[in-house]
Parts: C-alpha cells; sequence; structure tokens
C-alpha cells in the first residue's frame, strides 16, 4: 500500500529517510572500540572542565544529548550533578554504562532517538552535546531547538561541541538545498562562530571559541577542529 503523508511528523520522517537509518550505522560505529576514533579516550572535554573550572556552571540536573560512550555524563556525575544520558545506540550505552560502573557513579542512560524523547518543562539546569548536533539534519533543527527551550530552565545553561567548517575532522560546508541534492551530510556539518550566534539567536552566548589541543597525557580531551560554545537562556 502507498505511504501518505498526513502531517508535519510524517514530512519529517520521510526527510529523515533521505539521509541515512541512524540506529544500524550508530551501533555498529560504536561496535569496535579499538577504532582509532578521538572522541573513544575516557576523557572529558576541555571546555567542560573549563566551564566548571570558572564556575559557569555548577552541579545540576543535566541531560546530555548524544552521550556516546559516556565520557562526559560519567564526568557530569563526578561533579555531584544528576544526570540523563541520551543515546540512539544500544552499543554506546552498554559501553556507556561500563564506564560509570567502573567509576562508581550513577548515570540515568536513556535509549531514544532526541526527537522522541518526552522530558517535564523546564527540568534541567544543563542540557550537554558534545558531537551530535553537527550530525542533525538541517529538517531536524526546529526540533532540535524546540527541545531545548522546553527541556531548560530559565538561566540554565546550554554547550555544545560541533565540528568547525573546513576542519580537519570534516565539517563539511553545505546548504541545506545540498543535504537533500545528495541525501547526505557527508559525515556531519560544518558550522562557524557566526552560524551558531544566528541558531541560537535566542540565548545569551557566554562563550564560543575553538577547543583546546590537549596532549595524549592529558587528562582531558581536546582536539583541533571543533567549535566549542556555552548559551545561557534568558531567565
Amino acid at each position: 500500500m502507498e505511504e501518505t503523508i498526513n502531517n508535519y511528523d510524517d514530512i519529517l520522517l520521510m526527510l529523515d529517510s533521505f539521509i541515512r537509518e541512524p540506529a544500524g550505522f550508530w551501533n555498529e560505529f560504536y561496535r569496535n572500540r579499538e577504532k582509532a576514533i578521538p572522541f573513544f579516550v575516557n576523557k572529558p572535554d576541555e571546555n567542560l572542565a573549563a566551564y566548571f573550572e570558572q564556575e559557569w556552571i555548577r552541579p545540576g540536573k543535566v541531560l546530555e544529548l548524544g552521550c556516546g560512550p559516556g565520557r562526559n555524563a560519567v564526568y557530569f556525575a563526578k561533579n555531584g550533578c544528576s544526570v540523563d544520558a541520551v543515546d540512539l545506540s544500544e552499543v554506546s550505552l552498554q559501553w556507556a554504562a561500563e564506564r560509570a560502573e567502573q567509576e562508581k557513579v550513577a548515570v540515568n542512560f536513556i535509549q531514544s532517538n532526541l526527537f522522541e524523547l518526552v522530558v517535564d518543562s523546564g527540568k534541567y539546569d544543563i542540557i550537554y552535546d558534545s558531537g551530535c548536533f553537527h550530525h542533525i539534519a538541517p529538517h531536524r533543527k526546529i526540533s532540535y531547538l524546540n527541545l531545548v527551550h522546553h527541556a531548560l530552565k530559565p538561566g540554565g545553561h546550554f554547550a555544545l561541541s560541533c565540528f568547525e567548517a573546513g576542519g580537519p575532522l570534516g565539517g563539511v560546508e553545505m546548504s541545506d538545498w545540498e543535504v537533500y541534492r545528495e541525501r547526505s551530510i557527508k559525515g556531519g556539518l560544518g558550522y562557524t562562530d557566526e552560524k551558531l550566534r544566528t541558531i541560537f539567536k535566542d540565548f545569551e552566548v557566554i562563550e564560543i571559541r575553538k577547543m583546546k589541543e590537549e596532549t595524549e597525557d592529558s587528562t582531558l580531551f581536546g582536539v583541533n577542529g571543533l567549535l566549542t560554545s556555552l548559551f545561557q537562556k534568558n531567565k
């Protein structure tokens, strides 16, 4: 039987199908833990550590979007936060749960598509995204923004690490139209300071900068090619 588009949600699902089947892709991506993937290391983002050190953020209720193997979720928990960490991949969440158990911290890991996540309004003091947003297709950006606005408390903080446009990690520069003409985001969309300010224009900008490179023996994760940003929701 021919499928019929009846509403806006049907349109979003149709456009999702143009890019790729996400769950299967990410399960395979995380299955081999020995791959030379920079963020597979068990270290928190250097910018996240800096936010705590500078007291720009304080312990509170945290929602992490696209938590992967859990390195930042575990760091939040070790710093006194109550953490809900979401990822689409059950394989990555198993790895993340093992890390949390090793560190003897409690993290509530949730397997879900971000756009099917049900959360209470204004529940979180902090929403954190390290490496998820640049995999969001253009037609889902409004849904992403709606989720962040809905879940974050007034005065709460939203932090993001994403591919820098034209950077060494990828950060492809494509128009929204090109994404659908080519049916691909080419490994991840790239962003600039200006683009981030435009997309998150309803938030106060605390900081946008390049991620600092960390040495291999550092306790923190930091690589060239990512932009980090911290925003605050208006009170």
